[in-house]
């Protein structure tokens, strides 16, 4: 038996809808981290960008448990001395509730150039309402 290695032009890519509404952040989060890497494929390359395309919907409405709402600090450095920004779950919930779940996914792939390549592959919206209807994506639960 023979090790087949895929070539960039044989790889397709899906494109799949999750609706985040009452599901746990991590747990949503890794599930879209395996999809975007393609792990779930069968002929899954670890060096290759072999993912499909995920348009997560809802994303306010994403569930955190504990008390993660009051308590969970996201962390910015400006490079500059004294440049800490130190901003809660619940005014990023506010004001932009996509970096919510963007910020979880993007912290469970690779942390180099192919991780970065995977994360243009997922798109999040507040709401019930995006615009790639054309792609006609698959609804999938986790």
């Amino acid at each position: 038996m023979k090790t087949t290695s895929i070539r960039a032009n044989e790889i397709t890519r899906d494109w799949f809808v999750v609706d985040a509404e009452g599901q746990t952040l991590g747990r949503l989060a890794s599930e879209i981290a395996q999809v975007l890497r393609g792990k779930k494929k069968t002929a899954y390359t670890p060096h290759m960008d072999m993912g499909d395309f995920i348009v997560v919907i809802n994303a306010e409405k994403v569930k955190v448990t504990g008390k993660k709402e009051e308590n969970k600090t996201y962390f910015r450095h400006s490079g500059y001395p004294g440049g800490i920004t130190l901003v809660k779950l619940k005014t990023i919930r506010h004001n932009y509730p996509e970096r919510i779940v963007m910020n979880a996914v993007k912290g469970m792939l690779p942390h180099n150039s192919l991780g970065r390549k995977l994360l243009t592959h997922l798109k999040v919206y507040t709401g019930n309402i995006h615009p790639h209807v054309a792609q006609q994506p698959k609804t999938i639960t986790f």
